[in-house]
């Protein structure tokens, strides 16, 4: 069984649980307080298995199982068999860090908490581009698929404005941080533990695409 369907499966059985007890969310939801006041550091990880709804769950196991198997099959395929290990190490990494800037603004905040695994899914997400920038990304339902690079540039745009607009429950900040440590992470692992030319095929494939070919529909 594939790490990413391990941490599905987890994540959609302690989410379930969640939706039942209140006291199961708060015990693991993303506090600040509690993190400071009280040591609960495992919560820069446990908020990341719970969510606020069965629609919030669905698109973000939906979004990491589309491209969390073939990421993960690409770690295996450049770092060998470290690369099952690289690919967990991305995920629980990228749930702590893409809430550190979340953690320092509302370290004080009493009624802030943060909870769902979206900073983690961008990150194995921009990890997918970075090997498969011209692959087809989309949005669920619209059949109209644009180069994962470029889809990647717009996401990043989009969710910079809609946070600092403010106004909803979606944590943005983390979805920008989650992918570029999703970036960031690939690049220096490629560059310590294989000799995958991560960034060359990258730039190469970018330069070959054909402008005329951007937008595909189905």
């Amino acid at each position: 069984m594939s790490v990413t369907l391990i941490i599905l499966i987890i994540t959609v059985i302690v989410s379930l649980l969640a939706f039942r007890s209140q006291k199961t969310q708060d015990d693991l939801i993303f506090y600040p307080a509690a993190i400071i006041e009280k040591n609960q550091y495992y919560r820069f990880i446990s908020y990341g298995f719970i969510h606020g709804s069965l629609s919030h769950l669905f698109f973000n196991m939906y979004a990491f199982y589309l491209f969390g198997e073939a990421c993960e099959n690409s770690f295996i395929a450049i770092f060998g068999n470290n690369g099952k290990a690289f690919y967990l190490l991305l995920y629980f990494l990228s749930l702590i860090v893409c809430v550190i800037p979340d953690f320092n603004k509302h370290k004080s905040n009493y009624n802030y908490k943060s909870l769902g695994a979206s900073g983690a899914v961008s990150a194995v997400v921009f990890a997918y581009i970075l090997f498969n920038p011209l692959q087809g990304i989309g949005l669920l339902f619209i059949p109209i698929f644009i180069p994962g690079f470029l889809f990647g540039i717009l996401f990043l745009i989009v969710s910079y404005f809609l946070g600092k607009k403010g106004g909803s429950a979606i944590n943005h900040s983390a979805h920008i941080w989650g992918a570029l440590f999703g970036i960031a992470f690939l690049i220096i692992f490629s560059k310590l533990f294989s000799s995958y030319p991560l960034l060359d095929n990258f730039i190469s494939s970018v330069k070959g695409l054909d402008i005329h070919k951007i937008f595909t529909t189905y």
